[in-house]
Formats: C-alpha cells, structure tokens, sequence
C-alpha cells in the first residue's frame, strides 16, 4: 500500500544498523528525520536527511531538494551538499532536463551545492522517482525529540502549503470542477515557492527545544512523531493553526483535512514559554507568519493532563486535538487521488 510504513513494520529496519560508531549523536529512530553524526576534531556536528519524492509530477525536482533540505534545517543545521537519485520512466531528453533544472535552480536558491547522485531509467515508473540525500553542519543538533512539558508549540506560515500546491497544478482539473476560481488556483500554485523551510528554521532554531518538518500525513503525523519521540503528550487546538484560504478552498474541493496532508512549508517547533516571543520576533523580521498552535505536556498528568479523562488520555506519544486523542499518524488524505 502506498505511504508511510507505521511504527510497528519499521522497528525491523530501525533496528538494523550496522556497526556502532561513538560518533552518532543521533540515529535511526521512529519520529526523527535526520542524523547527527560528530565530526571528530571538528567544532560542528553533520547532519544528514534522506527523503524520495515520486507522486508530485510537475515540480519532483523542486520539492525533492527543499524536502531533503527542510529535514536538516529542522534539525539546527544550515544545509550545505546534496546528492542526487533520479530514476526515469523513460528516456525523454525533456523530461530529464526539466527535473534536472528544477534541481538546479531550488539548490542554487538554498545556497546548496549538489555533489553527487546516480540517475537510471526504470520503465516500471509512471513518473520520476527523486531521491536527495541532504547535509550540513551546526555547532547544536536540535532533535525532534527535544520537546519538554510546558513548551509552547508553533507552526510557521500554514497547515498543508505543499498539498495546495501539488492540487493546484497536478490536480487543477478536479479542483476547478468542483467550484474553485482560476484565480484561487494560480495563487495555490504558487506555493510551490514557499515548500521550504529554511529560513523558518534558521530564525527559531536558537529558541527551539525541537523541530519538526510536517511532510506526508500533514501537521497530524508531525505531532504524533514529535510527540513519540520526546515521550510527551501535545495539546492542539484546530482553530488556532493557521490555515491560508486558497489551503481551505483546494482541499475543501477534494475532501481533504488540511491538517492530515503533505505540509512541506510549515515548521513545528517547541519553544520554552519564556522564549516564544524571541521566537515570534525573529521569524517576524524573516517575514515569516506563525501562529502558536498548543502546548507540550507531560506523559504522566504533571504537565496538565487530567490522566482520569479518557479524552486527555496522558500515554507518552499521545496527541490531544481539541480534546481528542490521536495515537497513531494518519495516512496522508491525498494518497487516494493518486490512486
């Protein structure tokens, strides 16, 4: 079935990983998107991320760098190299050399050097099949795993600003027969230009307990995984998250939750309740619109969860959205348009 893999199938692959390196600050774990490996006699740690991205036919390449590159920056690290995987379902010189300018261009804006990759034609594909392997260094490796009780939680820009713009362009057709304007759908499309989160990422980082990228399965999945990584429990409230109207009209279109699919664009992060506004400062002089969303609690009751209401459950790992527990990350709502 296409998506995510859940906890439970994952915990084969998690748990194979090969010899152990003192160096790995952080590894393979459910929740965490990066690694952070430290560069022995150097002052910084690497940060790795990997990602694929296949469903998104017109702009693969652009999303394929700011996807690779949003997982290092959440993580405190300013992306630096990329290499890259392309497998085409044909041998089309245009189609090749679209991708390959859309790679170009995305990693020049981020200041990001591509070095290295492989690329084949595999006839199996519908479409191309981008594979970026992202890196780059910090002096402090924020984890997603980082959340503490009492952090308040925030998200920049907006709930599902990657999935408008994918149903903007590779669904325009059903989006325009089910009532939304032309106008509408060319601002949706120009999301496309705000999928990555660097710049989010660069002016919270230093205020942030964790970050997280909301990539497949939208805000929902990105607070189940920052939630089981830090062992805590995350109060929501879907009022407060910020959702732009050309988001509301797409996905009302379609009959998707803007909550629970593809968000590349926003950034969730953690902050200690006396650093919010520092936070809130700094993104506002990037230029960068947040709201703050809810609040980190702790698994056992002491950070304000009531463990006798069965709607403020406190298991670690658990999400509260206006009351109602989430345990585990939805399957991203777009995947049936696809399908």
């Amino acid at each position: 079935m296409t998506g995510k893999l859940g906890p439970e199938a994952l915990a084969a692959v998690l748990a194979a990983t090969g010899a152990d390196d003192d160096a790995i600050e952080a590894g393979p774990a459910y929740g965490e998107d990066a690694a952070a490996i430290d560069l022995t006699g150097a002052e910084s740690t690497l940060v790795v991320a990997a990602d694929p991205l296949s469903l998104a036919a017109d702009a693969v390449g652009e999303l394929a760098v700011h996807v690779a590159c949003n997982d290092v920056a959440a993580s405190g690290a300013d992306p630096r190299w990329l290499t890259h995987t392309l497998f085409l379902p044909d041998d089309d010189p245009a189609r090749l050399r679209t991708v390959a300018e859309q790679v170009d261009a995305t990693a020049r804006d981020l200041g990001v050097a591509v070095v290295g990759g492989h690329t084949e034609v595999l006839p199996s594909l519908e479409r191309p099949l981008c594979s970026m392997t992202a890196l780059g260094t910090t002096d402090r490796f924020v984890s997603t795993g980082g959340a503490e009780p009492g952090d308040r939680l925030l998200l920049t820009k907006g709930a599902g600003i990657e999935a408008t713009a994918i149903l903007a362009t590779d669904f325009r057709e059903e989006c325009a027969e089910a009532g939304v304007s032309a106008a509408t759908l060319d601002s949706a499309a120009a999301f496309l230009d705000e999928v990555g989160v660097v710049p989010d990422a660069a002016a919270v980082r230093d205020a942030a307990t964790a970050m997280h990228d909301p990539t497949e399965g939208g805000l929902l999945t990105a607070l189940v995984e920052t939630a089981s990584a830090s062992e805590t429990v995350l109060a929501v409230e879907r009022d407060r998250v910020p959702v732009r109207p050309e988001t509301e009209a797409c996905c009302a279109a379609v009959g998707v939750d803007p909550l629970a699919t593809f968000g590349s664009g926003a950034l969730l992060a953690a902050v200690p309740p006396e650093r919010v506004g520092e936070a809130i400062d700094a993104l506002a002089a990037a230029g960068i619109a947040v709201g703050e969303i809810g609040e980190v609690r702790a698994a056992d009751g002491a950070g304000g969860v009531d463990a006798s209401d069965a709607s403020d459950a406190s298991d670690a790992g658990a999400v509260l959205l206006d009351g109602d527990r989430i345990d585990e990350p939805p399957r991203d709502e777009l995947y049936p348009l696809w399908e």
